[in-house]
C-alpha cells in the first residue's frame, strides 16, 4: 500500500515522503492516527503543489537543521553505567541516555530523533541524530564503567583465561604445522 507521510517517522520515512507499507499498518495505524494518507493520484498532485509552494520554507527548515547539526560536530559522549565484573551492563544504554547527556551539555535534542543500537557492554557505539531527512549527525558514544574497581577484581582472571586460550591456539597451530611437514616428508619419500 502506498501512502504519503504527514509527519516524520524514524525507520519509515519523513514528512511528505511517499512510502510503501503493509496494508494493515497503513489502514489500522498510520491513517487513523493522522500520520499518513493514501497516496492516490489526486493526493500526489496536491503534495506536489504544496511542496512547490513551500520550497522556501523547506529550505529554511533544512538550514535550521544544518545549524543544529553543526553544534554536534566533533562532540563525543562518555556515559558511565553500572557494570558487572565481566563488563556486562546492568540494564542498557540507549537513545534516552544519549539525549540526557546532550541536555547536560546544553544541547537540546529529542530522544525520538536519535537512533542507536542499545549498548549492553562496555565499549564504543555510534548514535545517529536525524535532524532532517538530508541532515544526520553521527555521535560517538563511549560506555564506561561507573564502578571500575569491580572490573579490576575480575580482570586478572580474564587475562589468565585469554593467555591460556592464546597458548592453546599456538599449540594447535604448531601441531598442524608438524602434521603438514610429516605429510610432505612422506610424499617426498
Amino acid at each position: 500500500m502506498e501512502i504519503i507521510l504527514k509527519e516524520d517517522i524514524i525507520g519509515l520515512g519523513y514528512k511528505n515522503d511517499i512510502v510503501n507499507v503493509k496494508s494493515g499498518y497503513g489502514r489500522n495505524y498510520l491513517i487513523p492516527t493522522g500520520k499518513a494518507v493514501i497516496a492516490s493520484a489526486s493526493a500526489k498532485k496536491v503534495l506536489a503543489e504544496n511542496l512547490r509552494q513551500q520550497a522556501n520554507k523547506l529550505a529554511a527548515i533544512k538550514a535550521e537543521a544544518e545549524k543544529r547539526a553543526a553544534a554536534l560536530e566533533g562532540i563525543s559522549l562518555e556515559i558511565a553505567a553500572k557494570v558487572s565484573a565481566t563488563g556486562q551492563l546492568y540494564g542498557s544504554v540507549g537513545a534516552a541516555q544519549v539525549a540526557e547527556e546532550l541536555a547536560a551539555r546544553q544541547i537540546e535534542v529529542d530522544r525520538k530523533i536519535i537512533t542507536m543500537r542499545e549498548a549492553k557492554r562496555i565499549g564504543t557505539y555510534e548514535a545517529v541524530v536525524h535532524f532532517h531527512k538530508e541532515v544526520e549527525v553521527k555521535v560517538p558514544v563511549a560506555v564506561i564503567a561507573e564502578n571500575p574497581e569491580d572490573l579490576d577484581k575480575k580482570a586478572p582472571k580474564e587475562e589468565v583465561k585469554a593467555e591460556a586460550a592464546e597458548a592453546v591456539a599456538a599449540v594447535e597451530v604448531e601441531t598442524e604445522a608438524q602434521a603438514e611437514a610429516e605429510t610432505e616428508a612422506a610424499v617426498e619419500e
